[in-house]
């Protein structure tokens, strides 16, 4: 095989200078809040107070349990379904093997018990 060398045009390809995004009005910078650049020269940890929000509402816990136990309901009802779901599977599964096989014994039949 002989080796082919795809030839280039200058004009197929370009590159592109960037350009950073401004914002067009810039966040405002509290007294006291530094650049994360100057703590970062200084050893001084990253201050998150300026991301944490006041509570008017006092946490519900009653509602957040409610809540934790439906999500846990649900998911052991869909836990259960699955595992039903493949346990009908796999006898289905086996059932039909048995009548590939060519047996003739592979239903199963329930008898009443006394």
């Amino acid at each position: 095989m002989k080796n082919q060398q795809t030839i280039v045009s200058e004009q197929e390809h370009r590159v592109l200078k960037f350009r950073p995004r401004t914002m067009a009005h810039p966040p405002p910078r509290h007294l006291g809040e530094q650049d994360a650049s100057e703590d970062a020269g200084r050893g001084v940890p990253n201050d998150l107070a300026r991301f944490e929000q006041a509570r008017d509402d006092p946490d519900d816990f009653r509602h957040r349990m409610l809540a934790n136990v439906a999500g846990f309901a649900f998911t052991a009802a869909l836990t259960a379904v699955g595992i039903w779901l493949a346990m009908s599977i796999a006898d289905l599964r086996n059932t039909q093997d048995c009548v590939l096989m060519g047996r003739r014994d592979c239903a199963r039949i329930s008898t009443p018990h006394f």
